[in-house]
């Protein structure tokens, strides 16, 4: 309970008041938890990293990069954890990504489309089919 805690106060990296906004907007939605939105926002640097990027990336990087956390943070367990917050196929982090757009809390070019999410990769093979177990000697 005290890392739920934890995750629902503010976070340095966010303000108190986006922090609130982004809980109302996942309470009024209602397909996603908070931390699918929270994740999103860990997510955009690891994208712009990924990528070479220091501002915009495309819907497709994104997922590069929610891929990439979700595997380093969660390991073979990432898609049950993606699943508990209503997440479950790319094309919910489209919906994310294009509430937090219409809500003024992410932005988009003209030519970003919430299709660019549409069946990116599957979960089983991203999460589960393709997860290899980090070698502790080589730091991988």
């Amino acid at each position: 309970m005290a890392g739920l805690d934890r995750l629902h106060a503010c976070r340095p990296e966010l303000e108190c008041a986006v922090l609130e906004r982004l809980r109302t907007l996942a309470e009024e939605d209602g397909r996603f938890a908070l931390e699918a939105y929270l994740f999103v926002y860990d997510a955009l640097p690891v994208a712009q990293k990924l990528h070479g990027r220091e501002r915009h990336v495309s819907g497709r990087e994104l997922l590069d990069g929610i891929r990439v956390l979700a595997q380093e943070r969660y390991g073979r367990m990432a898609k049950l954890v993606l699943n508990s917050w209503g997440v479950k196929a790319t094309d919910d982090f489209g919906a994310i990504v294009f509430n937090l757009v219409n809500s003024g809390l992410m932005s988009k070019t003209e030519e970003d489309k919430v299709e660019e999410f549409h069946s990116v990769y599957d979960f089983d093979r991203a999460f589960v089919d393709s997860y290899q177990i980090p070698d502790p000697e080589s730091g991988s």
